[in-house]
């Protein structure tokens, strides 16, 4: 039997359209806010359709010297062109990109997966530095 562990998938987001990418400082400033974003679809557009979509990007932080990472938030897309009259003949779609701030005392590493109903699940991660 598989282990959800194994299922994670990870490559270049440069040449993958899969996998998150999380835009964020390298350097924060302790105990202030930052912006981060996380997109899937940054450098190669993933489609939208309601076949195939991102269903859902969630975003943690492990502080380092953690053993157990905070879950900051998880962003569900749900209009993908489904309607009452067929697929994709909504004029109703959602991006894969989701927007907040969040501030920390400590470095660590921003981590993100996501969910594509036909490839599975997918992550990243970033290192960010306190100061």
């Amino acid at each position: 039997m598989a282990e959800l562990k194994e299922l994670f998938q990870s490559a270049d987001w440069k040449k993958e359209k899969h996998v998150p990418v999380i835009e964020a400082p390298d350097n924060a400033k302790k105990g202030e806010f930052f912006k981060v974003t996380v997109t899937v679809g940054s450098a190669i557009a993933h489609p939208n359709t309601t076949a195939h979509h991102i269903r859902w990007i969630a975003v943690f932080f492990l502080a380092d010297g953690a053993k157990f990472p905070f879950q900051i938030g998880r962003f569900e897309f749900t209009s993908h062109g489904e309607s009452a009259e067929g697929p994709d003949l909504s004029t109703i779609y959602t991006g894969a990109e989701a927007a907040f701030g969040m501030k920390t005392d400590k470095p660590g590493t921003i981590l993100s997966t996501s969910y594509c109903n036909i490839h599975g699940l997918w992550q990243s991660s970033r290192k960010i530095s306190v100061a």
